[in-house]
């Protein structure tokens, strides 16, 4: 019988070389820019949806606005009171400028912490969410309600709205930043507290009849898509250094608690 001689092994590629080095750091990185852009375009995709449904004037939303607006109109016109309480919470509670003063004192003391790149993290994303936000208000150029009797007035456009997109951004941000600070019992507070403003702001918008439906939720989604976008960003720097990944309810910096809350760049290591 006639021995068979070993079958030669066929050459790899450059693809399956490549793929060896699964283990690499330039792998890795690879791997997490792919992960980080399909998440980043996952989360912008109901984003997109809504402002196709808005430009293209879908009835049925038409019809969910349109009605929603007259029934907070008539409210808000029967108790002028609860107006007052509106506007309060639309402009000082919960209003842009509250937030923003919230986020620069936080980035104000991380920058004291020596937690520099976490700082430009919760700066880039509550200004990109501004800049991003108005861009999109420019080209949609969405007029606002016209309602009879008006209770409240905003300049510019409506789509998306700019205080339902800062709620979510600068909200992320606090909470993001601050929940390792919160013993682990307490953590479901500062969120509950949190989707009690991105929520409450909403409501403002439209009850005040300064905002559609739509362009509230269009605010909430694109404000999502731009925190998605800076915290992948920010969790590939922590993998480059070598920190593990976290989840929302950890925070996204833990070691903020530490007397070292920011090691120095080793780009690659582990």
């Amino acid at each position: 019988m006639t021995e068979r001689s070993p079958r030669p092994r066929p050459r790899r590629g450059r693809l399956a070389r490549l793929a060896a080095r699964h283990g690499g750091p330039d792998a890795r990185f690879g791997a997490r820019l792919l992960a980080g852009t399909v998440l980043t375009a996952l989360a912008a995709v109901p984003f997109s949806l809504a402002l196709v449904l808005v430009e293209s004037h879908w009835a049925p939303l038409h019809r969910l606005d349109q009605g929603v607006a007259e029934r907070l109109h008539r409210s808000a016109l029967e108790h002028p009171a609860w107006v007052r309480v509106l506007d309060f919470l639309t402009h000082v509670a919960w209003g842009p400028a509250t937030m923003r003063i919230l986020v620069a004192g936080v980035v104000v003391w991380l920058l004291w912490r020596r937690a520099f790149r976490l700082a430009a993290w919760a700066a880039v994303t509550a200004t990109a969410g501004g800049l991003v936000g108005l861009l999109v208000k420019n080209v949609v150029e969405r007029a606002r309600p016209h309602l009879p009797d008006p209770v409240s007035h905003a300049p510019g456009f409506s789509f998306p709205s700019g205080h339902s997109m800062t709620a979510v951004t600068s909200c992320a941000v606090l909470l993001l930043v601050l929940l390792p600070l919160v013993p682990r019992a307490w953590r479901p507070l500062p969120w509950a507290l949190a989707a009690v403003a991105v929520l409450g702001v909403g409501y403002t918008r439209v009850a005040l009849g300064v905002h559609w439906v739509s362009d509230v939720v269009g605010g909430w989604l694109l404000g999502v898509a731009v925190v998605t976008a800076t915290t992948l960003a920010f969790e590939a720097w922590r993998g480059d250094v070598g920190r593990s990944r976290t989840t929302p309810a950890e925070g996204l910096e833990p070691e903020i608690t530490t007397d070292d809350p920011e090691p120095a760049g080793r780009p690659g290591s582990r």
